[in-house]
């Protein structure tokens, strides 16, 4: 009975950390409280708490963090050695008496450089080449940016650094062979969707003779393998992030110019590694404190599992199909968004034990980034390019809502069939 008392509190603030996140509230605050709450509500053992919650779980999540940091670095390297915009402006060299093919390859580019690129810093270094771009193609500014976010978006499901976040709740993913097949797969699927939407919206898109788009450096043709090579080595030698990621990076400072001088070199690389821990600084704060309420979850995870026991459904058929049908739940930094108040969905979902730690990952990780990566207002970066092209935020999530919603709903069919 006690059990089912003390659930029952852990629930209520579970909701009301929902409400205050969907309210506005700071989610590092949140996660702070949580993790306070729930070890008090819980009857945590003063010791315990400070070191098995407070201490021990940011620590030893020092070594995601380090690869964290060098993804981010990473991806910045591919922004200021101009690999990212290269890539991007070869599009421009499709036939504009074609803007429907040409819109698919800047979508295809797209996904292609954010398969190891990560950051707010790097989308909008590509976005300010590649918006432009389709704009000059004709594309209605909601069908140009939709395109582009959804493009963004489709490669988040292999990229390390998202993957490394998620993890956090589900340590026995392995970023390897076994997830990879099933993240390749969903960004397939999810760039087919792409492909899908910029096809369905043919009618309205019409060359213009605006072909004014930002110029910059090329890099050689030979250095554009470089955005895949992190992933490449992983799968192919089974290399691990860091060293997959230093041999990127250096290979990208080789293979465009940028090792010529010393001087030039270490100015590069000091402006590169400063500006990408700048891009990621409040993220690295909010994962060590969502450590800190992790673990508290976990602690707690016998007072509430009881209740759940009758509740969340046990088939994985029936847990995705709910899923499915609440993916907008992950708008707003809603209840399914993992970076938001989501987490404390992850969290309960991975301490009931219910489900295979590959499936769970999928089933947290659909929503975060076909919904809310792909198709929300509150993401920075699409926050940033409806901005950029003075586009209605209704009309944003009008055109892409549908479109992601239908994406989590394959792409947990296909967690169900992969991973079950």
């Amino acid at each position: 009975m006690t059990n089912v008392i003390i659930g029952c509190l852990l629930l209520l603030t579970f909701f009301a950390f929902i409400y205050f996140v969907m309210r506005g509230g700071n989610i590092m605050i949140g996660f702070f409280f949580m993790a306070i709450l729930w070890t008090v509500i819980g009857g945590i053992p003063y010791h315990t708490a400070i070191n098995d919650i407070f201490s021990q779980p940011a620590m030893d999540y020092g070594s995601t963090i380090v690869v964290i940091i060098f993804g981010s670095w990473f991806g910045r390297v591919l922004v200021d050695t101009n690999i990212a915009g290269s890539i991007s402006q070869e599009t421009i060299k499709v036939s504009r008496k074609h803007p429907i093919t040409a819109t698919i390859l800047v979508c295809l580019v797209t996904a292609f450089i954010f398969t190891s690129s990560y950051g707010v810093g790097a989308v909008i270094a590509v976005g300010v080449i590649l918006l432009p771009i389709l704009e000059s193609l004709g594309l209605p500014k909601n069908i140009s940016v939709v395109a582009f976010v959804l493009s963004v978006g489709a490669p988040m499901y292999v990229n390390i650094v998202i993957i490394k976040q998620i993890q956090l709740f589900f340590p026995k993913v392995i970023y390897g062979s076994k997830y990879l097949a099933y993240g390749f797969s969903a960004m397939a699927i999810q760039m087919l969707f792409v492909i899908a939407f910029i096809i369905f919206h043919a009618q309205s898109i019409h060359a213009t003779e605006n072909t004014s788009v930002a110029t910059m450096n090329k890099t050689p043709a030979y250095s554009f393998f470089i955005p895949i090579l992190p992933v490449l080595m992983n799968l192919v030698f089974g290399w691990q992030p860091i060293p997959s990621l230093l041999l990127s990076i250096i290979l990208a400072l080789l293979l465009t110019g940028n090792m010529k001088t010393y001087h030039d070199c270490l100015n590069l690389i000091n402006k590169t590694i400063s500006q990408s821990i700048s891009d990621i600084s409040g993220l690295l704060v909010m994962l060590f404190i969502l450590t800190m309420f992790s673990a508290a979850a976990v602690k707690n995870t016998a007072r509430f599992s009881s209740i759940l026991q009758n509740i969340v459904p046990h088939s994985p058929w029936i847990i995705a199909i709910v899923f499915a049908i609440l993916a907008p739940l992950a708008l707003f930094r809603g209840p399914l968004m993992v970076w938001g108040a989501g987490s404390a969905t992850a969290a309960v979902i991975a301490g009931t034990g219910f489900f295979n730690q590959y499936f769970a990952f999928a089933l947290i990780t659909v929503p975060a980034v076909s919904m809310a990566v792909s198709a929300c207002v509150t993401q920075s970066w699409n926050l940033w390019a409806i901005e950029y092209t003075h586009l209605n935020p209704k009309k944003f999530l009008l055109t892409g809502i549908p479109w992601g919603w239908t994406i989590c709903a394959a792409n947990l069919l296909l967690a169900v069939i992969m991973f079950n």
